[in-house]
């Protein structure tokens, strides 16, 4: 192996690979990354990655991971609601610094640490305030639905932030004759192109009807919980 590309393997780090793996990847979006997009990002050679990585499925488990380890874990025992809301905030800002994740964050077979934590310590929080396992499972996915789908919202629409509201409407409403869509006329107008409408406000009030509808199947399965021991016949005295 020629002495430049022992040196340069030396300099290089598994962290520091996978650190400059997100940037690919929020540069250009996954499809951007490869091993020699990699490779130049660091100023290395394709050769000198491998010593590192096995391979590109091996980088987006890891960066996933990476992705993971950014989100607030909720505290077990803690307030479920406020520990829900904090872990959904978290993982919003970091879908918003990381779009390319939104698709992957569920789908890697090999989930590493941080990951796994992460999941545990969601399960623990619900399962702590009194959600049964079947009803963990509903509260986590119905959570992630909305936390994902509205990433997923942001990354998509053609604004970014308040300011540029008005120009993308007014340039969209251009395109077709009001009077054939009066309600999308009317809620342009009277919402969206109001001075400081910002799409992302939306997310609290949307998560805020998430949890109100969880927390009262919690409550409907704890009443339902009481009532049935109430009515279950108490177990006969045994004597010796």
């Amino acid at each position: 192996m020629p002495a430049h590309d022992t040196s340069t393997r030396s300099r290089l780090s598994r962290e520091r690979v996978l650190r400059a793996a997100v940037a690919v990847a929020d540069a250009g979006g996954v499809g951007s990354l490869t091993i020699r997009s990699l490779a130049t990002e660091l100023g290395a050679k394709p050769m000198s990655v491998y010593y590192h990585v096995a391979n590109k499925d091996e980088i987006l488990d890891s960066i996933v991971d990476l992705v993971f380890s950014e989100i607030e874990l909720p505290r077990i025992g803690g307030d479920w609601r406020t520990e829900m809301e904090r872990r959904a905030g978290s993982a919003r800002a970091a879908l918003r610094r990381h779009p390319w994740a939104i698709g992957l964050l569920e789908s890697r077979t090999n989930p590493g640490p941080a990951t796994l934590k992460h999941h545990d310590a969601v399960i623990g929080t619900l399962r702590a305030a009194g959600f049964s396992v079947p009803m963990t499972a509903h509260a986590y996915a119905l959570i992630d639905a909305f936390v994902y789908g509205f990433a997923l919202s942001e990354a998509s629409l053609p604004i970014n932030g308040p300011d540029t509201v008005p120009e993308v409407a007014e340039q969209m409403m251009a395109q077709y004759a009001a009077e054939e869509y009066p309600h999308l006329v009317e809620f342009s107008v009277e919402h969206v192109m109001k001075p400081g409408y910002d799409y992302g406000e939306e997310f609290e009030f949307g998560l805020g009807i998430v949890l109100d509808g969880l927390a009262r199947s919690l409550r409907t399965a704890g009443s339902a919980a009481g009532e049935a021991r109430r009515e279950s016949p108490a177990a006969p005295a045994t004597g010796t």
